[in-house]
């Protein structure tokens, strides 16, 4: 069978702050690079959960959510997205997406929307029970995206 493969034309990297995300900028920024693709950062915000503080369902009283908190993640989020584009030296081919939700949903969502070739994102590498309980976000959108995704390990040579 013969499957077409096409250049990487739009590279979608998605960030969470974290020094193995970076890895995965400084991966994503080299193939753009050498391929001459628009390169897209994403960055997701889990939704903070919503505090029980002052509220009893017996009574009627639910949980809310401080908009302090959603503003300051937001705030985060824009800064980490401007310190990591100032790495990439062709702003006219630089997209940022900022959102909020599930990050594996929020970033095929977003590969889907913006027509990514190719989807970057780094892995903490978690196992046992860690990996049972949080699962990886990496493996979920690799799984799950119609196009390649590369990921980069948090493992270092001496490991």
């Amino acid at each position: 069978m013969n499957y077409p493969i096409k250049n990487f034309e739009r590279i979608l990297i998605a960030v969470d702050g974290s020094s193995f995300s970076e890895k995965a900028v400084s991966y994503g920024f080299l193939f753009g690079k050498l391929t001459g693709a628009s390169v897209a950062l994403v960055h997701v915000i889990d939704p903070p959960s919503a505090a029980s503080y002052g509220s009893d369902p017996i009574v009627g009283q639910h949980p809310i959510v401080l908009p302090q908190i959603t503003e300051i993640q937001e705030q985060q989020s824009r800064e980490l997205l401007e310190r990591l584009s100032a790495e990439w030296t062709d702003e006219s081919r630089l997209t940022i997406f900022q959102k909020m939700g599930h990050p594996r949903t929020e970033i095929l969502d977003t590969a889907n929307e913006w027509n990514a070739d190719l989807i970057i994102l780094g892995t903490h590498g978690r196992t046992g029970f860690d990996h049972f309980i949080s699962g990886s976000v990496a493996e979920g959108v690799a799984r799950r995206s119609v196009c390649p995704v590369l990921i980069v390990p948090n493992k270092t040579e001496e490991e």
